[in-house]
């Protein structure tokens, strides 16, 4: 596993980070500015003890404000995450010893950071580039002749007809392209790509460029299948994933289970190259919605609900 430490423009110039770096801002001046008020104004009281504690709070947040808005790094996310910790902390020793007189804006207070803490926790994670290679490999065979087989993968704006992952591969020039896939929390990954080798009728290689939300990189051959019943197509693909939960988040970009989803990618594939489209029944969705309503998986013993059911 890897881990990216460097400031880049991607964190300058994203909106919640920089979201964030203000919101530390304009919490952190009142904290150091009055820091009496700020404490009466959560409820918690206004004795010496609560002023160095609110003081104390406010340079952290004013800290990570400089830090976020000068030189972005997942680090001032995740100082931001427990920074919050400790304020609930704080909150909630708070509202145990409350004498009652401005309860409320406590435990409004407390909602609020609460809230704040799922936000900072959701930034880190998303904005932290730990990454764990991965590599997948597949084969099927086709019932067409390798020279038919490769023309047809060549042609990379279809990919998207029978890789569900996909959802654009743009050709951007002799020997590079442009590809989007769905990406966790209603957001898309993009990269673009060069082939890296072209041997016509036996082997495709590409990789991502830099820059790339997830790197990735991969190779198709393509060989006569014994006893001349067509082509052997074998994919082998490698993707940089990020680790954690958000390791959790692309595997559900890649299908609920990477190797399934890529065997599942191959059947459609022959199934296009075999009969010019992919065959379904008639009650069953096509394209993006049935990857939705079917997510694929590997064989599983039923549940005992579902034995059950299928006994009934």
């Amino acid at each position: 596993m890897k881990t990216d430490t460097r400031s880049t423009p991607r964190l300058r110039n994203d909106p919640l980070v920089r979201g964030l770096g203000w919101a530390s801002a304009l919490l952190g001046v009142p904290q150091v500015v009055a820091p009496a008020g700020f404490a009466r104004a959560l409820g918690v009281g206004d004795d010496a003890r609560q002023r160095s504690a609110t003081t104390a709070v406010g340079v952290r947040e004013l800290t990570a404000a400089a830090g976020l808005l000068g030189r972005p790094h997942p680090a001032w996310l995740w100082s931001r995450v427990g920074g919050d910790l400790m304020d609930l902390t704080l909150l909630a020793r708070a509202l145990k010893n409350h004498d009652g007189r401005g309860l409320g804006r406590t435990v409004a207070a407390t909602a609020a950071v609460t809230a704040l803490t799922a936000t900072d926790v959701y930034a880190a994670v998303t904005r932290t580039r730990r990454s764990t290679p991965m590599e997948l490999t597949a084969t099927t065979t086709v019932a067409q002749p390798p020279d038919k087989v490769y023309a047809l993968w060549k042609d990379l704006e279809r990919l998207p007809d029978f890789m569900a992952h996909l959802d654009e591969v743009r050709v951007t020039g002799p020997r590079t392209s442009h590809w989007r896939a769905e990406a966790p929390f209603g957001n898309t990954v993009e990269w673009d790509a060069e082939t890296t080798e072209d041997v016509p009728g036996q082997r495709i290689a590409w990789r991502s460029v830099e820059g790339a939300d997830i790197d990735n990189s991969g190779e198709v051959r393509f060989t006569p299948a014994p006893g001349d019943r067509g082509t052997e197509i074998r994919v082998t693909l490698r993707y940089d994933l990020p680790g954690g939960a958000v390791g959790k988040a692309a595997a559900r970009y890649f299908g609920e289970e990477p190797h399934q989803q890529l065997d599942d990618d191959l059947r459609r594939f022959k199934q296009i190259a075999e009969v010019g489209e992919i065959t379904r029944s008639e009650g069953a969705p096509s394209g993006k919605r049935a990857r939705g309503e079917f997510p694929q998986h590997p064989a599983q013993p039923l549940t005992e609900d579902e034995l059950k059911e299928a006994l009934a």
